[in-house]
């Protein structure tokens, strides 16, 4: 029988190192969380080589006494804990096991100087062993260096990636930092280079667009909101500004930086049918809880956590951030990109035959030509909405049949109603393209409106007014209830959710250790397969702890439908339809997105269309 031994105290430090130490971004997540948890208002980090080579951070915060650094480098040893109660913490880090982890692996200088101390003190551990123990010369603060990092663990070395790889991770980790704190200044060099360098006391909407992408600015949305004990605050990007990953996300829990699947699920349900399924949306979300309400001490490193009430958090997520977006209202509209305005082509002027001077701009136009005057459409007025309404909604009974009819006759002048139209934040119509694109004028520039995504998106949001949902969430009885044989963790899950997924329209019951009956389904969905349904909301309900795959195909249903029954492109519009078009959308929430993600309507300013024509 093998013998039970205590292993020595460097091994169970390089074993501690394995968790938390994975790579260079990890040894420097640990030591700016400490330089924040010492109150430091600025800190400065220097990497080289991605952090394989050096790390070193150095802060103004209340610094060290000798004792205390010796102190620091013994395991298990925090002052971030002041009793027991572990559920209570309120600081970034709280084991006691990053510096002798690192200290462990690497070779560890720390310099500090405590605030009113007349010199400071240095101690280098190369690798577990200690080199060197002495007085220093610095500034209040604390400066950490870490050196050749797993320089004497080969097995570990060789499986880090490329500097370039672990550069990019160590950025990550400081821009997470940098903007849960935005009271605090963050600098970050790369081999001589400074590549972040924010100012302390900055507003949290300004430091989270310098971080992440300047047009967060424009296009994206404050978030504050409150529901119980829990606060969410952040920035949340338009659907219209989206990414085809998911690493623009930033999620974060009483100021700690998380990659949570409960939290992540809540977005994607958030943007459900804003965004198409293979985009992602751009957010920094800061959530605040009670420290009793989430456990953070679920995984070594500190980057997942665990909530009391997990329905809660989503359903309050969801909520505030659909809020958020429906309030933003027409800001949700797709400006023209760059490239597109680039594509518009200013036709030069013909140069003139040799000794002859280029013809004048009044003399291309000296033939016959009598241009037609630029007016206001009849059917165009604040006062011909209600009739543009009523022919709207008949054109929506009958979306198939031929058009009513075309634009109506132009007249001469405008009227006082008209141009009061023309304060619309969606102005007012003035023709169709291709029997496709609404063009309309507003006060502020030219509107075009995609017409088949804009009435997908009413008639979804009509539906769910309408309580179609609910509608769609009935049951379709199975003539012969089949046997979904499933594992008995996965059976057990679904059995105590079955009140909930009957509201869906799931009736299940349960068949024995490993089996699940399936009764019902819902009708909107009695042509799949009963089998392979119940088997994605078991694997949902493992994963995201809730229902969620069933609704989304609800909602996917649902958008199915409105897709289906919206005006076609490529039917002609009579104005007063167009108009009234164009006054439903200003009044639906998220109409600047079709169902699938597209944008509904771009606009050109005044500006815009200026530069075309190189008057500005």
């Amino acid at each position: 029988m093998p013998t039970i031994r205590r292993l020595p105290e460097h091994l169970v430090n390089r074993i501690a190192a394995g968790e938390v130490v994975e790579r260079p971004a990890s040894a420097l997540k640990e030591l700016v969380e400490n330089a924040v948890d010492a109150g430091a208002t600025q800190v400065t980090v220097r990497i080289a080589s991605g952090g394989l080579d050096m790390i070193e951070v150095t802060d103004d915060g209340c610094g060290m006494r000798p004792d205390e650094m010796a102190l620091a480098l013994e395991r298990h040893a925090t002052s971030k804990l002041p009793d027991e109660h572990i559920e209570m913490v309120s600081t970034l880090g709280f084991r006691g096991e990053a510096l002798p982890s690192i200290g462990s692996v690497a070779r560890l200088t720390i310099e500090s100087r405590p605030r009113g101390a007349d010199e400071g003190w240095k101690r280098v551990t190369d690798h577990g062993v200690v080199t060197e123990d002495g007085p220093a010369a610095l500034p209040p603060g604390t400066r950490i260096r870490v050196e050749d990092l797993f320089g004497k663990v080969p097995a570990r070395r060789k499986f880090l990636r490329t500097p370039r790889s672990e550069y990019a991770a160590c950025q990550d980790v400081v821009r997470r930092l940098a903007m849960a704190r935005p009271d605090i200044g963050f600098v970050l060099e790369h081999d001589g280079r400074r590549v972040i360098a924010v100012q302390p006391d900055e507003e949290l909407a300004s430091r989270v667009a310098r971080l992440v992408a300047r047009e967060l600015a424009e296009d994206g949305v404050l978030i504050d909101s409150e529901r119980g004990n829990a606060h969410l605050t952040g920035v949340a990007g338009l659907p219209t500004y989206n990414r085809g990953v998911a690493d623009h996300q930033y999620l974060f829990v009483n100021g700690r930086p998380v990659k949570d699947r409960l939290l992540t699920g809540a977005v994607r349900g958030a943007y459900a049918d804003m965004l198409a399924r293979d985009r992602h949306a751009v957010l920094a979300l800061f959530l605040s809880i009670p420290p009793e309400e989430v456990d953070v001490n679920v995984h070594p490193a500190k980057t997942e956590v665990r909530f009391r009430d997990p329905a809660f958090i989503r359903g309050f997520l969801v909520g505030a951030l659909r809020h958020a977006l429906e309030a933003a209202g027409q800001k949700s509209a797709q400006p023209p990109s760059a490239n597109a305005m680039g594509n518009w082509q200013v036709e030069p002027a013909a140069p003139g035959r040799s000794g002859e001077p280029a013809p004048s701009i009044g003399s291309l136009f000296a033939r016959e030509y009598a241009p037609q005057r630029t007016s206001f459409p009849s059917g165009g007025g604040a006062g011909r909405v209600a009739e543009g309404a009523a022919a709207w909604r008949a054109y929506e009974a009958d979306v198939m049949a031929q058009p009513s009819g075309r634009a109506e006759a132009l007249s001469e002048e405008p009227d006082a109603a008209e141009e009061e139209a023309l304060r619309y934040p969606l102005g007012v119509a003035r023709g169709q393209i291709s029997n496709t694109y609404i063009v309309a004028e507003a006060e502020d520039g030219l509107v075009i409106v995609d017409q088949h995504a804009a009435h997908e998106r009413l008639v979804l949001e009509r539906l769910k007014a309408a309580g179609a949902e609910e509608a769609m969430n009935r049951s379709q009885a199975l003539l012969l209830p089949e046997v979904v044989e499933l594992e008995e963790v996965a059976c057990d899950a679904l059995e105590e959710k079955l009140e909930d997924l009957a509201r869906f329209g799931l009736v299940l019951e349960r068949f024995g250790p490993g089996a699940m009956l399936v009764r019902a389904i819902p009708s909107v969905l009695r042509k799949s397969s009963a089998e392979a349904l119940v088997r994605d909301v078991a694997d949902d309900l493992a994963k995201n702890g809730d229902a969620l795959l069933l609704g989304e195909r609800l909602d996917l249903v649902l958008a199915t439908m409105a897709c289906h029954g919206s005006v076609r492109a490529g039917r002609t519009l009579s104005v007063a339809e167009m108009n009234a078009l164009l006054r439903e959308m200003e009044h639906t929430p998220r109409s600047g997105q079709c169902n699938h993600g597209r944008p509904t309507w771009v606009k050109l300013a005044h500006a815009d269309i200026e530069k075309l024509f190189g008057r500005k």
